[in-house]
């Protein structure tokens, strides 16, 4: 297991705005990235063609975006989901989160590749914790605004905070290109994805976040934003860098 520490520079000041019950609280977006590689077997053959098919047909899958996949009717085809389960539940209580995954939100996720992006404007009450199916094709999980790239192979978990730019990108480049993701290759990649609480004391802790850094601003919004250096920002999908928000 692996815990990377956050890359703080005095340019990147990031502040979540989230909904807390009734009401917006603010927050600090964690840089730190926690990860591993667990001991899961392969998914069966005649799931990753229904993936494939799904991707191809239904979806229409084109490079970058992150689509959901029929999670309840992958269950019924694959033996081994507990197993997964068990071993993600093993590695975060091993991180000090027990018990975390049965009370959480899960879903089945595809790509190829993924634009740059964050998730705080959706999922600022968040961190996920995801769990990577698929062989090594060649692409890493990249955050830009840390420096921390991932190998994706089978197996691979990571947990981050939503508010933090991140993107699959082909190994070795230094951003996102459609063009590393053809339709003739083999680039998908599926994975279990779970919603952890930020306001639980153990994710808190576990990736340092602060709450109530800007509580009049707070006050003020009425949906979900990430700003950056006190103003509200958006991701560049090809390089990851932020930019100020248009308007």
């Amino acid at each position: 297991m692996k815990v990377q520490a956050p890359a703080h520079t005095a340019q990147d000041r990031l502040t979540s705005y989230f909904w807390s019950g009734e009401s917006i609280r603010s927050r600090s977006v964690s840089g730190a990235v926690l990860s591993g590689t667990l001991d899961v077997p392969p998914p069966p053959a005649r799931l990753v063609a229904d993936w494939q098919r799904d991707t191809a047909q239904r979806l229409a899958l084109a490079p970058g975006d992150v689509e959901a996949l029929p999670l309840a009717r992958a269950r019924m085809r694959w033996p081994d989901y507990r197993r997964c389960v068990q071993a993600v539940s093993d590695w975060t209580g091993a991180l000090g989160l027990p018990a975390m995954l049965a009370s959480c939100d899960v879903a089945l996720m595809a790509c190829r590749g993924a634009k740059y992006h964050h998730d705080g404007a959706q999922y600022g009450a968040a961190a996920f914790c995801n769990l990577f199916l698929g062989e090594d094709r060649g692409q890493d999980l990249h955050f830009p605004g840390t420096g921390h790239r991932i190998p994706l192979v089978r197996g691979t978990a990571v947990i981050f905070d939503t508010g933090q730019p991140h993107g699959v990108i082909a190994r070795g480049s230094g951003g996102f290109g459609a063009g590393d993701f053809p339709a003739d290759r083999d680039c998908m990649q599926v994975f279990l994805t779970w919603e952890l609480p930020v306001e639980d004391a153990h994710v808190a802790c576990a990736l340092r976040i602060a709450f109530d850094i800007d509580p009049s601003t707070a006050l003020r919004l009425e949906e979900e934003q990430v700003w950056r250096n006190g103003a509200l920002a958006s991701v560049c999908p090809d390089s990851g860098r932020w930019r100020q928000a248009a308007g």
